[in-house]
């Protein structure tokens, strides 16, 4: 990656920080503090522009907001240029601009706003996530879209009088049922043709309470399983519990943020970890007895799970029971 660059090396050049704001057909592109704007199409032949201009300039830190997939593919350009590139959450961004009194909100603005994020936050520079742990999220995703519409066509029928509209609602389930499998089985086979992948699989399947649904939601949306301590495990999955005092109120703490992709699926795995996995029913039983209301118990079931998966990937063993 590029570094900063001191007197020695530049002839006491200042360090110059980009800001880029993408959508689908081009990145906008703010330069701090040189001051300058301009902008690119989201294509090959843009990144090939935006990389000589960025290397022009000596600029040391880049920051992109995440778009879901369009700033992706420019992403992983940059970075295999040897530009330092980071990834940041929207709203931190937003807020970021509210902090420094900049309401306006243009493309141009939103660069400029970046650019300035860079500077003063000097925020971590962001690794691409490899193509084919983008490919098992997107198919995820796709999985969990079709469940959730196979739900509320079942929702519908349920509550269809005409004989006809039953019919036809019980066909579309079929062919729903039908997409499902051939996700879940494209989704099995891309993990099973990549050694990490099916290793990590592996190590999740072998922890009693996560099934192959949350251990692939776990693969696709944690790629930093392994590597991450227990606190940020919790908070990127939105598992973990923030105060909220204020002088002499001690308020509750309570959950936020995070991604809700691996939330959902590791609140599922705890409802059966709390059943099957000895040490978690044990805890979880201890915290019902407690008085913690139910909720709360299986969110510490989930967290605690997460936790005992990133430990067992980090040191790349699977799960074993605990001998008394």
């Amino acid at each position: 990656m590029q570094g900063k660059v001191t007197p020695e090396q530049g002839g006491a050049m200042a360090a110059v920080y980009a800001g880029i704001d993408v959508c689908k057909e081009r990145l906008d592109i703010h330069l701090h503090p040189i001051g300058e704007h301009f902008a690119v199409a989201n294509d090959a032949g843009g990144w090939r522009r935006l990389k000589r201009e960025l290397a022009r300039h000596q600029v040391v830190r880049v920051v992109m907001e995440a778009t879901s997939k369009y700033h992706r593919r420019a992403h992983r350009s940059l970075d295999a240029g040897g530009f330092a590139v980071a990834v940041v959450n929207p709203l931190r961004a937003r807020l970021f601009a509210q902090a420094i009194g900049a309401l306006a909100k243009t493309d141009a603005i939103d660069a400029r706003i970046l650019a300035l994020m860079a500077e003063r936050l000097d925020p971590a520079a962001t690794p691409p996530v490899r193509e084919i742990v983008e490919a098992v999220q997107e198919l995820t995703r796709a999985r969990t879209a079709a469940i959730a519409e196979r739900v509320a066509i079942g929702h519908r029928r349920t509550t269809a009088v005409t004989a006809f509209l039953r019919a036809e609602l019980a066909r579309r389930i079929r062919t729903i049922d039908s997409h499902v499998d051939r996700l879940e089985a494209e989704i099995a086979s891309m993990i099973a043709k990549d050694p990490a992948l099916a290793r990590r699989y592996a190590i999740l399947l072998s922890i009693p309470g996560i099934g192959p649904v949350a251990a692939t939601a776990i693969i696709a949306n944690l790629d930093e399983i392994g590597q991450l301590t227990d606190k940020q495990a919790t908070a990127l999955a939105g598992l973990a519990p923030f105060a909220r005092d204020s002088g002499p109120v001690q308020g509750t703490r309570r959950i936020r943020g995070g991604r809700p992709n691996l939330r959902s699926p590791l609140y599922m795995a705890a409802l059966a970890a709390a059943r099957c996995n000895p040490d978690l029913k044990i805890f979880h039983q201890r915290l019902i007895a407690n008085g913690k209301a139910k909720k709360i118990a299986l969110i510490a079931v989930a967290r605690k799970l997460l936790v005992l998966a990133n430990a067992l990937v980090s040191s790349d063993r699977t799960w074993t029971p605990v001998r008394p």
